[in-house]
């Protein structure tokens, strides 16, 4: 290696070290193995960290050269360069509750609790300014004309995923939740994503490869493709054509999901406003089912006036009827 060489990879180190954004900003020109591998280790770095080169491989389901060429297609000059740079970066994870302390230690629980609450407030104004309004239009657009919505999230963005798939299947019908922690269910259960269908993606750091899977998935298949995410550098962008972009950044070892949520309420509102005689439809069949079947009566049940919401607003339309 020449001098020439060893500076520009010592440059390129130290602008890019962190070895999960590497497998990030590469993994589009990856090739099928690279992916698996990249895929793995952003998904179970805990236990790759701890793995030789032939371990990971057999692993993933790849050869032992190919985890070895994907360490220097990164940087590296070979696999226990790598390693080391992962072994870095977990502990550097795991030495997130240290820097809460750094933080956080000598403040009062009102002071954390401030701090917190204001920082989640300016995530929501930076979201406001960076928001693309023409993206949001599409992606309520594409909502309402695909056949069947599939929805993605993992890890930390999971509840994410979970509250929109609750507020979509009331909205409107054939909405498919993909929750799996294998990458190869991911895929059984979207087998028939096609051209008519639309997915959309939740990430944010650290980003999921699973989801960046199932995106590019869907890509090859033609469907629309909408991402929440927190960046025009997301990972997420590469195989969508509708960015929804909300600042989300770590205040501690807790994600800060402000901000997607809020982007993710104005999405539900907007669906709503768009097709208002649909909605209310859905929603008064699910009133006459709940009625039927009685099903807040011993679960959750709010009290207005001292009168059980279920029956509320049917007690003041027989009221009207006096």
């Amino acid at each position: 290696m020449t001098l020439n060489m060893v500076e520009q990879r010592e440059k390129a180190v130290e602008v890019d070290h962190d070895i999960i954004s590497r497998m990030n900003d590469r993994y589009m020109k990856m090739s099928k193995g690279h992916k698996a591998v990249a895929a793995y280790i952003s998904d179970h770095y805990e236990q790759a960290v701890f793995m030789t080169a032939a371990k990971l491989g057999e692993t993933v389901g790849v050869s032992e050269s190919t985890v070895v060429r994907f360490a220097m297609g990164l940087g590296y000059e070979g696999y226990p360069e790598f390693q080391k740079a992962l072994e870095e970066w977990v502990k550097n994870k795991l030495n997130s509750v240290q820097k809460i302390g750094a933080k956080y230690g000598k403040s009062s629980q009102s002071e954390v609790l401030h701090s917190v609450l204001n920082a989640d407030i300016e995530k929501i104004k930076d979201t406001i300014v960076k928001l693309d309004v023409v993206a949001f239009e599409a992606a309520v657009d594409i909502i309402l004309e695909a056949e069947t919505i599939y929805l993605v999230g993992v890890r930390s963005c999971e509840p994410l995923a979970d509250f929109l798939h609750f507020y979509l299947n009331m909205i409107r019908g054939n909405i498919v939740h993909v929750k799996t922690t294998s990458v190869t269910e991911m895929f059984e259960q979207m087998i028939r994503i096609s051209e008519k269908d639309a997915i959309i993606g939740i990430s944010f750091p650290r980003y999921s490869m699973r989801t960046l899977k199932a995106m590019e998935f869907a890509n090859d298949r033609n469907a629309k493709v909408i991402t929440i995410t927190d960046s025009i550098h997301s990972p997420m962008n590469l195989y969508s054509s509708c960015n929804l972009l909300a600042r989300s950044d770590m205040v501690s070892i807790v994600d800060s999901l402000v901000a997607p949520l809020s982007v993710i309420n104005a999405l539900v509102v907007a669906l709503c406003l768009k097709q208002p005689e649909a909605v209310k439809e859905n929603l008064e069949t699910l009133e006459k089912v709940w009625n039927n079947y009685q099903v807040y009566l011993n679960d959750e049940i709010n009290f207005i006036d001292e009168e059980p919401m279920l029956n509320y607003p049917l007690m003041k339309k027989e009221e009207q009827n006096i």
